[in-house]
């Protein structure tokens, strides 16, 4: 959409008023058009064209704070903060952070303004998941790499210890065994605020019978948490991957927690070619097959699957696919924690 100057203030393809845009954009340029870009759940973003064509993504964060789960608020700023530290790591084709402006002055919540990246969204490439082609096999091979280099980049946890890079949120600790435990309480306390109900004792009891595998991580990894298909950009003629958006629920954790967020809903064995580029860049890979790994998966997807079930009340899905969903994260959560008892 190109916007002229008799555009209103607020545009049927835009939440921010467009004014709005303008200003945060000031320092960078003038606003010459404006595209609101779907697909993501959490937060609004822009595809914003400036009047040298240049072409930025401006992300915001939501403004309905009450609707937040405990570990949601403050993401933007969280995803500020991988960015640059992933700005001396090319090999993490991850954008550059352009400009921030958390006064909440021009938008009534944080603004992130990053470079455009090439590529297309790895969901949007027209190949998906197809077995049976290439470009699928080069993509999950190289999301493996992609993987290995981001856990062995060693990007520094805020203060050294374990938990996501805001501290508002008060999930850090200087265990994993500790930070995962809160990670879990929060969302077991956030479901009642919104009268979803989730197997509360059953996952406790859970966590407490296998918490000593948490004590197997002692020293803390940053985690993207969130490479599914939507935050992979590829070359849509050969699958390789281009670049990496997203890191806004980051933690520094244990790495085996990436296989799970990449395939949320995955109750089974670790995808072999995700696997296989992991050990094209570290030798023996990631272990995925000891007790202790095995647990520890189990655990992270029981989590996940707290998240992502909790979440549908607080972000009003809707839908004829919704029960579904319900009744496939229901059955992944009881499959979980029948193998943890």
């Amino acid at each position: 959409m190109t916007l002229a100057d008799e555009t209103p203030a607020t545009t049927p393809d835009t939440d921010v008023p467009v004014d709005a845009l303008r200003a945060v954009l000031a320092p960078l340029g003038t606003l010459a058009g404006v595209e609101r870009l779907t697909g993501g759940m959490f937060a609004t973003s822009y595809r914003v064209t400036l009047d040298d064509g240049t072409r930025v993504i401006v992300k915001t964060a939501p403004t309905a704070t009450d609707a937040l789960l405990t570990y949601e608020h403050d993401l933007v700023r969280s995803e500020a903060h991988v960015y640059r530290l992933a700005e001396q790591h090319p090999s993490l084709l991850m954008p550059r952070v352009l400009l921030t402006d958390f006064t909440r002055t021009h938008v009534p919540s944080d603004a992130l303004v990053v470079s455009h990246l090439p590529g297309v969204p790895l969901v949007d490439a027209g190949f998906g998941t197809a077995d049976d082609d290439p470009r699928t096999a080069r993509a999950e091979h190289e999301l493996g790499a992609y993987m290995a280099r981001l856990h062995t980049a060693g990007l520094p946890a805020p203060d050294g210890g374990f938990g996501y890079p805001n501290p508002a949120a008060g999930l850090n600790a200087p265990t994993w065994r500790a930070t995962f435990t809160a990670m879990v309480e929060a969302v077991l306390t956030d479901a009642p605020r919104w009268g979803v109900e989730l197997p509360a004792d059953e996952v406790r009891a859970a966590l407490h019978r296998h918490g000593d595998v948490l004590d197997d991580v002692t020293a803390p990894t940053l985690v993207h948490t969130d490479l599914w298909a939507g935050n992979l950009f590829v070359d849509p003629a050969t699958g390789g991957i281009v670049g990496v958006i997203d890191p806004e629920r980051a933690f520094w954790g244990d790495p085996l927690h990436e296989l799970v967020g990449a395939d949320c809903h995955n109750v089974g064995p670790v995808n072999p070619r995700v696997l296989a580029g992991y050990a094209s860049v570290v030798p023996g890979g990631i272990d995925v097959t000891s007790p202790s790994a095995q647990t520890r998966l189990a655990l992270y997807r029981t989590f996940l699957t707290l998240i992502l079930t909790t979440e549908i009340v607080p972000r009003s899905f809707a839908g004829d696919w919704l029960p579904g969903y319900r009744t496939t994260l229901a059955a992944a959560l009881r499959t979980l924690l029948d193998s943890l008892a």
